[in-house]
């Protein structure tokens, strides 16, 4: 399946890269039938909705080559496998509780041959790898007060890049709630940008990318 959207706003993707995106339409259609790991009437809309959706994080960020980004209830590999994909030079460890999401995750890493990604069956509260990452990235898994609580501890207290370590979460709908949430030091510290600034498609209208400092 051609994947001329994601090309219109990528134009640089490499012939490899652009191989692997091809990829994932017949794979979520197969795995879907044993697996839930999206919706089924999302399997139409998967180019946009969900591979386009989780590159909006590196329309927002920039990352330097090395660094380390920990995809936190990964569930069928989003935002984690289009990343990786897209963003060669960094790492990626996408971790979920699901063991037969994960186990799906893992198949399609081997599939893509995606060797700047691990898929782990373990919930962020159990991760041994403390003070590891650059950034925690998730999409649609819990509120802000509780995806930073799981992600302070996960986060390197070195900084190498523009923005200071921290949390990067694709939300959507009014965010106010979840951000007065917020302790009042951490409020001081988000940084919110409109996916349709980068992607002007209906599908992201009140679709968000939140940085929160870590």
């Amino acid at each position: 399946m051609p994947m001329d959207t994601i090309a219109r706003y990528f134009p640089d993707l490499t012939l490899r890269q652009r191989q692997q995106l091809e990829q994932l339409p017949d794979f979520y259609r197969e795995w879907n039938a044993r697996v839930n790991l999206i919706s089924r009437q999302d399997l139409e809309n998967l180019e946009v909705k969900h591979i386009l959706h989780s590159l909006a994080i590196a329309k927002a960020f920039s990352f330097a080559a090395g660094a380390r980004l920990l995809d936190l209830g990964t569930g069928g590999g989003f935002p984690g496998i289009p990343l990786a994909i897209l963003l060669p030079h960094v790492q990626f460890t996408l971790i979920d509780g699901t063991g037969k999401k994960i186990a799906a995750v893992q198949a399609l890493i081997q599939t893509l041959q995606l060797t700047n990604a691990t898929a782990l069956h373990v919930r962020a509260e159990e991760m041994k790898q403390r003070h590891a990452f650059d950034f925690v990235v998730s999409r649609a898994v819990a509120p802000l007060v509780q995806l930073l609580q799981w992600s302070q501890p996960l986060l390197r207290r070195k900084h190498q890049h523009a923005y200071p370590n921290g949390l990067i979460a694709l939300k959507g709908g009014d965010l106010k709630p979840e951000i007065d949430a917020l302790p009042g030091k951490a409020r001081e510290y988000v940084e919110i940008f409109a996916v349709q600034d980068f992607f002007p498609e209906p599908a992201f209208e009140e679709k968000w990318v939140v940085y929160a400092q870590g």
